[in-house]
């Protein structure tokens, strides 16, 4: 199932052949700095299993990130429900992103995340879409500015699953863009 494609990626669900890397990415260190967990092996399976089907089922989830030369998987980026009620509405989709260490610094989240914003907004009909991340997390508070995302200041919030034995992982800052806004951005380019 395939949902995106970028001149060098392709955003699909996720296959067997993609397990191991996605160990990978939930439990290097570097990786997940800005979370307080490292998932295990039978941990990052059943969130593998669980976030297939839902893609399966709904075209929503966190969707494998491909080359496009080789169809080999180097993170995931995709477009979720924000699962965070009552600080944000029920229906809330977010844009998020995990990338392997080796695959840094050359663009590819900002490609993957702003073609899922014109499928967010242009095949799916969402009316926003938002993104959050710790507040001092800047690779990717960076990413939400270059893609088009606004900061909404009054939108920050402590995060409800983030343990209270790691204050300095609790506050997030949320970036919002609406589908007017994407629109105009797109007449203006």
């Amino acid at each position: 199932m395939i949902i995106a494609r970028t001149e060098r990626l392709t955003l699909r669900n996720w296959e067997e052949k993609d397990r191991d890397l996605f160990f990978t990415i939930n439990s290097d260190p570097q990786v997940m700095e800005f979370f307080s967990w490292r998932r295990s092996r039978a941990e990052a399976d059943a969130l593998f299993d669980q976030n297939r089907a839902r893609i399966a089922e709904t075209g929503y989830g966190f969707y494998a990130l491909a080359l496009s030369r080789d169809d080999a998987a180097i993170g995931f980026c995709g477009l979720a429900r924000a699962d965070l009620a009552p600080l944000l509405p029920e229906e809330t989709i977010e844009v998020g992103w995990r990338l392997a260490r080796p695959f840094w610094g050359h663009g590819y989240v900002t490609e993957a995340a702003e073609r899922l914003l014109g499928y967010g907004f242009e095949e799916r009909g969402l009316p926003e879409i938002v993104s959050f991340a710790v507040a001092n997390n800047d690779r990717s508070t960076a990413v939400m500015r270059r893609i088009g995302l606004s900061h909404v200041p009054d939108g920050d919030f402590d995060h409800p699953r983030v343990a209270d034995s790691h204050p300095h992982l609790k506050r997030h800052v949320l970036y919002r863009i609406t589908a007017e806004h994407y629109a105009a951005g797109k007449v203006a380019d």
